[in-house]
This record gives C-alpha cells, structure tokens and sequence, in this order.
C-alpha cells in the first residue's frame, strides 16, 4: 500500500510537470515576437474571431443606428450617403501607429461610449494586443483588417483625420492586402469630408483607370468608388461627372440600398436639370425594379408624378397614383401620395378633388412638417386664385406655423411670408370694417327694430344651445341602449351610460369643450374662488337657475355706443380701412373689381373732400384697367376739374410724356431744407404759407409726401388740435403707402 501511495503521489508530480512544460512551450510558440505556424494562426483565429468580431458587432449596430437617425427630405436632392453630419465637428488629432492604444490615456476616456467608439475600442485591442510586426513585416494577417475597423469607426464619429492615418497606415504597410481596394476609397470618402474633393478625385481616378486594364476591383467596390466619385464632383458642382458616374454606380446593384438611391438622386439631378424626359425614363425604371428597396420605388411614382408634362401621360400617372393609394401597404406613404395626386387633379383643372387630396395629405399618418407645407400652400394658392382671401391667410399661416428653423430662409417660404403679410393687413383691414358696420347698421336703428334684431338672435343662440343639450342626452341614451353587455366590460352587467368608452369620450370632451380643464373640487363651475365666502355656497348650488345674461335683451342694448364722438371714430376708422383696402386690392393683389368696390363705397360714405384727389385718381386708373371709359372720364374730369394744377392732373394731360424730374428734384430738395430750418426757428405759420406758395404738387418728386408732413407739423404749432388732427389724416391717407404716412397716422393714433 505504501510503494502504491508514492506511485500515484509520483504519477501527479509527473502530470504537473507536463502541463506546466506544455503551457510554457505554447506561451512561447504563441508569442507576438516568435514567426511560428502555430504563432501565426493562433493570433489571426483570435483576433478575427473575438476581438474583432465584437468591434465588427458594433461596427454594424452603429450602422444600423446611423440608419434610424437619419430622415431624408425627399423634397430636396437627397444626400448621396445617408448620414447626417454636423459639419462643425470635426476632430483634428492624428493617428500614430504604435501609439494611442493606451487605455489609461486621458484623451481616450470617455464617460459613455457609442457603438462607433467600442467598434474603435475593439479595433485598437486587436491591434495592441495580436499585432506581430517582427522585422517590420506584419505577420497576423487580420491586423490590416482591424485597421480599417479602425478608419471606419473614426470616420462616422467625424474624426477624419485620424481615420485617414489608420487608412494611410494600411496602403503603406499592406499593399497587398485584401482590403486594399476598401481601404483607398474610404480614405477618397474621408477626404472628401474634410474638403479635399481633388485628392480624392485623383486617388480614385488612380484605381478606376487600373481596374479598367487588369479588372481587379470586384461589382461592389467598382459601384463604391464611382459613388465616392460623385460625392467628390457633387461638392465641386460638376454636375455633369455626377450624373455620369450615379449612372455607373447603378448599373450593377449589388448594393441593392446605395444603387436604389444613386439612380433616384440621378433622376433628381435631371428633372433639376428640366430634362424631364430623362427622369422620368430613370424614374419609371426605379418604379418598376423589384430587387429596388420599396420606399425607393414608391417615391420613384411620387417623382413621376412631379415629371410628367401632358395631360394624356398625367392620366396613366393619376391612375397609378390611386392604385398605390389604396394598397394598404403604402400607408406610410400617403401623405407623398395623396400631395400629389392633388397636383395632378389641380393640373387637369378638377379643383375640388385637388383640394380633397391636398386636405387628405395633411391628415395623413406619418406626415412630416415640411410635407404638410407644400399641402398648405397648395390650398392657400386655390384660396388666393378664388378670390378668398382670409381663407389662403388662414393655409399660408399654417405653412408658416409647419416650417423649420432649417427651412424658414427658402426662397419658397420668403415669398410666403411676404404674401402672408399682405392678407394679414388685409384680414385687419377686412374685420375692422365689418366690425364697425355692423356698430354702425346697430345705431341708424330705431328702439324697436333693435329689440326686434337682438330678440332673434337670442331665439337662435337659445336654440343652438338646446340642441347641444339635445345631442348630449342623445349620446347618454345612445350609451344607455349600447352599454350593458360583456361586449363593454365583462366585469359588469349594468346598463349605465358611462359604460359605454365611446359616451365617456364624446362626453368628456363636450365638457372640456365648456368648461377647460376643471380640477376635482368643490365649486369647480368657478375659476377664482378667492372672493367667495362659506355663506355664498348655497347661493352656488344654484347657478344653473341664475339667467345667462346672453339671453337677456338689456346686454345687447347696453353695449350699443350713443356718444357722439365715439360714433364718428368708429366712422373715420371705417372709412380709413376702404382706402387701405382699395389699395391693398389694386397695387398688391391685383384684383380690380374689388379694389374698385371698396374705393366707391368710400366715395360714397365719406363727409369731407380730403380723399376725393386720390380716390378719384386710383378709380380712373381701375376704370381704365377694366374699360370702363365712362367712369374714368368722369373722374379724370373731377381731377382736371378741380385739382389742375397737381401731378395727378399733370400725368392725366400728359400720360405719355416722360417728365425730366431731375432739376427739379433738385430744387424741390433745396426749398424742403429751406423749409426745415423755418420750421426748427419756430416760424410756423411761415412755413405753411410757403408750402402753400411754392406747390410742390406741381413736382413729380417723391419728396411730396415730406412736405404734407411737414406742413401738417408745423399747422400742429399754432392752430388748434382739430385743424391739427385733419391735417395728419390728410397725409396719413394721400401718402398711406410712404414713411410719412405712416408717421402722420401714429401722431394722430397719439392725439386721439
């Protein structure tokens, strides 16, 4: 037993000694610094299959985040890589090889990592740890390939710099690798980020014209370096080498996303380019092509639509449009759809069903602010072509409201600011008139005509009321005849209306609708309760007996103005707002018949002979416009009449005569300063007596309006405040459209 106990404690010391021995005999052929079989495979099996594999892991997670991110406008030239960068952050340290793999460095840590930056991470273990550059030939052949892991992860973190030197660090040390090709076009790629379009140009140059001769590249990477290409020629705005080199990175499609968008972004380019003829051929073609991804093909129908010319081919296109409409697959896409079938439809003159589709595009799932824009302003055109104009104020409102801080400078949304302003005006001008004449129709009115007015309107807003009642206690029975099964809630087999979810919802909003957003309290019908004390509950309790004074008789005959001076404002304010809408309609909008219903209203409303010169002067210009001869007769006879010696009279005399105003701008320039020194010496009446001599009406000068204003002050000096007021409303309204205009009208908004 005892010789049987050394043997085995014998045979364990012998087991230790073979396996320490084994251990240290692979330790050593394993090692970095030893060019062995076993060496050299050991290090590329573990290099490729677990550092690697895990930085390629992550490569490819950051990829397919870069995906997601990333939200093409396809309103614009989509981006020929689909990556969105921000230009203002690039880093600039460079790549030494040999160092910067550190990991305790201080310029690596980072608090939390992107996928980019552990694929990194990956790259440079692999790299510190399996790298066997003995005699300076590197031995592990995977190293090369987590150089590029390397480049790759930089690159898409915006450090192109260091990306470069990784890539540079390849082409110099692995010519012969299998990346080589990959390599030297990622490097063409980061340079181009960086804005050195003719390195790049040149390098892939370089490799296309060799691959010509020896055919070394394989489909993908020939599609990679001809769409690096139009990156580079893209950014130096070579167009026509962009659209031949999309044209060869599409004709292979092996990389079935990157082909897909360089043709779609070719028939971009060409419809750009206005020929239609060649997009729509590229365009149809992506249409069609099953191996394209889908959203490339539905937007490819979307751009045919965009492209087609005659009425015969917009039919066929119509008709695919509303085939891809009703395929419920394309529901992310009806908002593209639906916008332009609008187009079609409004092209062909079927403008009610443009507008149905424009609306339908707006209330589309999936829709994006910048498309709703397009739908708004659509609508807003129609509103604008029909005459109505608050309504287009209203749509170009929305188009404004929809708009990005990216997108408010297009040249597009500017002109729809500058509309916009105009209808705002407008819509101001508009509401203060039918404001005020309806104050006005109210005070020409007997007792009994307003007693009998207002009687029925209270009988129709009671009535509106009831039947608001009316449809609530609809819903509760609605809800009371519905409710009452498993079907609404299985847990209980009563019939009361609230459990009925859509009773509940209607009924919820209808008192949100009411009431706003009440808290659960005691007295919740009040929103300030601080003035209520305990002895005023009961009288609470009771307000839905309290009369709504919107019934009583006494809260509209109360509020009818009966002062004098608060009349004739609200008079003076009208009229004021049918001269700026005449003018709005003749110079901005161009619509005469309504710039000319407005300016003969006024002609008819107004009390005092101010407006008469120019009232008359822009009705003989409408008439003329429209052939009405003998309406403008009569008012050119008004102003030849009694306003001959002013401009206007001069130009009706002389329409065709071209006045040589520059001397006499001259002198007028030299008599206005003239005039300002009186003024400031405080000789006031002096001024006036001057302007008045002096006429400078006579002058086709724009300088006119300077000396109303000016007399119009200086009458302000040393006549009373009524002499003062009717002077500034004379220039206010003459001269509405100038600088002194304006001025006059905020004096007087002062004075009164």
């Amino acid at each position: 037993m005892l010789l049987l106990s050394k043997g085995v404690i014998c045979m364990k010391k012998i087991s230790r000694i073979l396996v320490f021995t084994a251990t240290v005999i692979i330790t050593y052929s394993c090692s970095v610094k030893k060019d062995s079989f076993v060496s050299r495979n050991f290090h590329a099996l573990t290099t490729k299959y677990n550092v690697l594999f895990n930085g390629e892991q992550a490569y490819l997670k950051g990829l397919k985040e870069i995906e997601q991110k990333h939200e093409d406008n396809f309103w614009k030239r989509l981006q020929i890589e689909p990556i969105t960068f921000d230009e203002r952050k690039i880093a600039s340290p460079t790549f030494q090889p040999g160092t910067g793999f550190d990991e305790n460095s201080k310029d690596d840590e980072q608090v939390t990592l992107t996928s980019f930056d552990k694929a990194e991470e990956k790259a440079r273990k692999a790299i510190e740890t399996h790298s066997m550059n003995i005699n300076g030939y590197e031995k592990n052949r995977q190293i090369d390939d987590a150089y590029l892991l390397l480049g790759k992860s930089r690159y898409y973190t915006q450090r192109f710099i260091p990306a470069i030197d990784a890539f540079n660090y390849i082409i110099a040390n692995y010519p012969k690798a299998n990346l080589i090709y990959d390599t030297k076009i990622w490097r063409a790629k980061a340079n181009i980020r960086l804005d050195n379009e003719k390195f790049a140009i040149e390098s892939l140059n370089l490799l296309i014209d060799l691959d010509k001769n020896e055919k070394t590249l394989t489909d993908l990477q020939r599609e990679q370096a001809h769409t690096a290409m139009a990156m580079a020629y893209e950014k130096t705005d070579t167009i026509q080498k962009v659209i031949e080199h999309l044209k060869l990175a599409s004709r292979t499609f092996k990389n079935k996303e990157q082909s897909a968008r360089n043709m779609f972004i070719l028939g971009q380019v060409y419809s750009e380019l206005d020929r239609k003829d060649s997009a729509t051929m590229i365009f149809r073609r992506l249409a069609d092509l099953k191996k394209a991804p889908y959203k490339y093909r539905i937007r490819a129908n979307v751009e045919l639509a965009k492209n087609v010319e005659n009425d015969s081919a917009s039919l066929g296109v119509l008709y695919r449009l509303r085939k891809l409409i009703r395929n419920s697959d394309n529901r992310k896409f009806l908002a593209s759809l639906y916008y332009q079938a609008g187009v079609l439809e409004q092209r062909r003159g079927a403008t009610d069903k443009a507008v149905e589709f424009f609306k339908k595009s707006i209330q589309a799932k999936n829709n994006s602010k910048y498309q709703k824009t397009y739908a708004y302003e659509s609508l807003g055109n129609i509103a604008f072509q029909q005459e109505d104009y608050l309504l287009a104020g209203s749509y170009y409102d929305s188009v404004l409201q929809n708009v990005s801080k990216d997108f408010d400078q297009e040249k597009r949304i500017r002109r729809i600011k500058r509309k916009n302003k105009g209808l705002t005006t407008l819509k101001k001008h508009e509401d203060l008139v039918t404001n005020n004449d309806s104050i006005l129709n109210l005070v020409s009115m007997n007792k009994e005509e307003r007693t009998a007015f207002f009687e029925a309107y209270i009988e129709k807003i009671k009535k509106e009321d009831e039947d608001k009642r009316q449809q609530i206690l609809n819903s509760q029975n609605f809800g009371s005849s519905f409710g009452g099964g498993s079907a609404v809630n299985t847990n209980n087999s009563g019939k009361w209306y609230f459990y009925s979810n859509q009773t509940l919802a209607f009924g919820r909003g209808e008192f949100q609708r009411v009431w706003g957003n009440r808290p659960l309290e005691d007295n919740w019908r009040l929103s300030d309760k601080s003035v209520i004390g305990n002895s005023e509950f009961d009288e609470l309790a009771s307000a839905e007996d309290k009369v709504d004074q919107r019934y009583e008789l006494s809260t509209y005959l109360e509020a009818i103005p009966t002062d004098s001076k608060e009349i004739e404002k609200l008079k003076i304010d009208r009229n004021e707002a049918l001269y700026q809408l005449g003018l709005i309609y003749k110079e901005q909008f161009k619509n005469n018949k309504k710039a000319i219903q407005n300016l003969e209203r006024l002609q008819e409303v107004k009390k005092d002979d101010q407006l008469e010169l120019p009232i008359n002067y822009h009705l003989y210009q409408l008439y003329t416009r429209t052939n009405d001869n003998t309406k403008a007769e009569a008012c050119k006879n008004i102003i030849l009449t009694k306003y001959a010696d002013t401009t206007f009279a001069q130009i009706l005399l002389n329409p065709e005569k071209k006045i040589d105003t520059a001397k006499k701008k001259d002198e007028d320039l030299e008599k206005y300063k003239e005039l300002y020194y009186l003024y400031k010496e405080n000789k006031f009446e002096e001024v006036v007596n001057q302007i008045d001599n002096y006429n400078p009406s006579k002058a086709n000068s724009d300088l006119i309006p300077k000396f109303a204003l000016l007399k119009a002050l200086a009458i302000g000096k040393y006549q009373d405040k009524d002499a003062y007021k009717k002077a500034l409303s004379f220039v206010a309204l003459s001269y509405a459209n100038t600088a002194e205009g304006l001025k006059a009208k905020q004096i007087n908004e002062r004075i009164k």
